[in-house]
């Protein structure tokens, strides 16, 4: 049966339906507001699964008939997800990930089907809300509801949902979502705001989404309150465990006090070798075999996670040695790489980036087609994580949601501080490539990014750090921890990614683990953040401080010159026949806009200067008092006409032709023919008159 409720989210209504579509889903809604409508489905086996982690996978499905569109493309139908549904398909699995009991390892799936779109309003903000509410309504274990929602700040009045338009003039885009009891997932971009400005926009947020979980609740009331299926969870036997944590503690203690990550993989290594050959000796049957090492391993994960929680809560003492401020050591390089345009290679620890700029033009532009509208992007920036970087094999080719993910993080880190477009007329490429990663290597990318902008002599506007935080708690003790490693963020309650310069903040990313963390967790993490990135940037700008004077001899030389608007036409001609023309004989790159501004790219500054030359000549108006050299290029009887710059044409009367009388314009000059002339005189309509006659010398009158 149908079911609906409603409420307000910033000055919009949300309504939430269930009983209509997709009703054999273990929960099916669809959310609304205005003209903006998304299928959310959630679907979890009933059949048991051999993973030993939760199996949940999200699909953001974008739907071109949603806003009246064909895709583009040769067959003309939607393809893989756009790295756009790719990142929303995060934003909707990061929230709702750890509301799933632990234990529960049923293969779950959440598809979220965008119906109907205005193109303006952000729709992956019902998609979350849907995902939650569609697992809430359902019987499928689930620890909710959530909600989510952005935040933006327009003329310093903070908005919830903004429109895409709005935006434009906002200084943050922060999307966060949480639960009852505080923040679970926080993502966005910002222009230089300070912690207390990002702390009151997270405060404002989460304070908007009461009325969220409100409708959910009430729809769960109306759908019957469904009970939660039972499952199983996979246990230990007493008697085995106890014998494994006597065998296993102590080498696991021992393995935690080494510092460098592939001596402590392989010391738990080798203590699950020798538990294995103490413990399972004997054991002949393959299925029980088979079971013990399942025991054997998560006795050992779990010793993990209680020694070295414990270490740092009790002893103060992490797993590398470092107290909880300190960040590793850091090692920063540039000019790498002699061809690429700019290099930076950074190191923390055991985490290495090498960034690499690459400078283009207008025609290297990467044009963005998806369902809420096409665009064109001038700053990219591609993010890699081989499988070797954490010393592993594996398959290799395409991008994982995860390397999208943490390049468009990397990506938003950096754009507050790009020169504008007039100022540096370049279409900028980053690559970050992980060779080694432990902890962080979305903020590694950062920091390499910068060293390789400083190297391309890119005229950033300021230099940009970024910083993990990590967070255990333990009942109401709770440590904050600077710059984690990777066992530190797998192990944790939080990894809470921080960039920006020194006067503030760029971009964030937090995501929890435990059912929310309160506000002054946070408020710790993003000062203790602050104090981290002040660290990094100095030691980054020990090595390059301010852009090189010039960029690369490789990269191409961009000239800019204006022209009106109304020329434009000419420079390009019919066909663009004339530009290309000028780009054949000159070999140069060129861009022209509506607005008359022309960039001229070359590696060779002769070329450049030819083609701005012959821009100029197309471009050029004559002078009243000028001489021009020109071409006849028409004979009259009542004179000739003469085109003394290109598409400039003046009348070159009869009577201007000579001193002497002229009864027959031929015998004085010949159409193709060179000649000087002085333009006399350019009426309102354009129309010019020109004299060879005064360029001549009087004949001298006889005595």
């Amino acid at each position: 049966m149908k079911q609906t409720v409603t409420t307000q989210l910033g000055g919009k209504t949300i309504t939430i339906e269930t009983g209509r579509l997709a009703k054999q889903a273990d929960g099916s809604v669809v959310v609304t507001c205005e003209n903006n409508i998304v299928l959310v489905t959630a679907v979890s086996s009933r059949r048991d699964s051999d993973m030993d982690f939760f199996p949940l996978t999200v699909e953001y499905q974008e739907k071109y008939y949603a806003v009246g569109k064909f895709p583009g493309g040769f067959f003309k139908r939607e393809g893989r997800p756009s790295a756009e549904a790719t990142l929303n398909a995060r934003l909707i699995d990061r929230p709702i990930r750890p509301c799933f009991p632990e234990g529960y390892n049923k293969d779950t799936q959440i598809v979220a089907t965008i119906l109907s779109s205005d193109g303006n309003y952000p729709i992956d903000s019902l998609a979350s809300i849907g995902a939650s509410a569609a697992c809430h309504i359902s019987d499928i274990p689930f620890n909710g509801p959530t909600a989510s929602l952005t935040v933006g700040r327009i003329d310093g009045e903070l908005v919830i949902n903004p429109m895409r338009s709005q935006l434009e003039n906002s200084d943050l885009e922060i999307t966060l979502a949480g639960t009852r009891n505080g923040i679970l997932m926080v993502e966005g971009e910002a222009k230089l705001i300070s912690e207390e400005d990002l702390l009151k926009v997270l405060k404002f947020g989460h304070d908007a989404m009461k009325p969220v979980f409100d409708m959910q609740d009430e729809l769960r009331k109306l759908t019957g309150d469904v009970p939660t299926r039972e499952y199983d969870v996979f246990k230990v036997t007493e008697d085995f465990r106890s014998k494994a944590d006597a065998f296993l503690r102590d080498k696991v203690k021992s393995a935690l006090s080494k510092t460098d990550k592939m001596e402590r993989y392989s010391a738990y290594d080798e203590a699950k070798k020798d538990a294995e050959a103490t413990l399972l000796e004997g054991i002949t049957d393959k299925e029980e075999m088979a079971l013990k090492k399942k025991e054997l391993g998560i006795v050992l994960g779990d010793l993990k996670y209680e020694l070295a929680r414990s270490m740092i809560i009790q002893d103060k003492v992490r797993i590398d040695g470092r107290d909880m401020k300190t960040v590793r050591p850091i090692a920063c390089e540039v000019g790498f790489l002699p061809r690429a345009h700019g290099s930076g290679l950074f190191t923390r620890g055991e985490t290495q980036v090498l960034g690499t700029i690459t400078l283009g033009t207008g025609e290297d532009e990467q044009i963005i087609d998806q369902i809420m509208g096409s665009y064109k992007k001038k700053f990219l920036l591609h993010y890699n994580f081989p499988p070797y970087c954490v010393g592993e094999t594996g398959r290799m080719g395409g991008q994982s949601r995860r390397e999208i993910g943490h390049g468009n993080l990397a990506e938003r880190a950096l754009k507050a501080i790009l020169p504008d477009y007039d100022d540096f007329p370049y279409t900028i490429r980053l690559v970050g490539e992980v060779f080694e990663s432990n902890g962080s290597s979305s903020m590694g990318t950062v920091c390499s990014g910068i060293l390789a902008m400083l190297d391309a002599g890119i005229p950033i506007k300021a230099n940009v750090a970024g910083i993990a935080m990590g967070l255990i708690a333990e009942g109401n003790d709770f440590a904050v921890l600077s710059d984690i490693l990777g066992d530190e963020d797998h192990l944790g309650d939080m990894d809470f990614k921080v960039a920006g310069t020194k006067e503030g903040i760029s971009a964030v990313q937090m995501d929890i683990k435990i059912d929310s963390i309160t506000f002054d967790v946070i408020e710790t993490a993003l000062h203790q953040a602050k104090e981290g990135r002040l660290h990094i940037l100095g030691e980054m700008e020990k090595v390059i401080s301010s852009p090189r004077g010039e960029i690369s001899e490789f990269a191409p030389r961009i000239e800019t010159i204006k022209i009106k608007p109304d020329k434009v036409r000419e420079v390009i001609g019919p066909g663009g026949k004339v530009i290309k023309s000028i780009i054949e004989e000159t070999e140069v790159k060129i861009d022209i806009q509506d607005d008359g501004t022309i960039n001229i790219a070359s590696t060779d500054p002769e070329k450049s200067r030819r083609a701005i030359q012959m821009i100029e000549e197309i471009c050029a108006e004559a002078e009243v008092g000028k001489v021009y050299s020109g071409k006849v290029v028409s004979i009259k009887d009542f004179g000739a006409f003469v085109e003394i710059l290109p598409n400039t044409q003046g009348l070159l009367h009869i009577s201007e032709i000579a001193h002497e009388r002229v009864r027959n314009v031929s015998d004085f000059i010949k159409e193709g023919e060179n000649i000087d002339v002085k333009v006399l005189d350019i009426d309102k309509h354009g129309k010019m008159k020109l004299s060879r006659k005064v360029l001549l010398d009087a004949p001298q009158k006889e005595s």
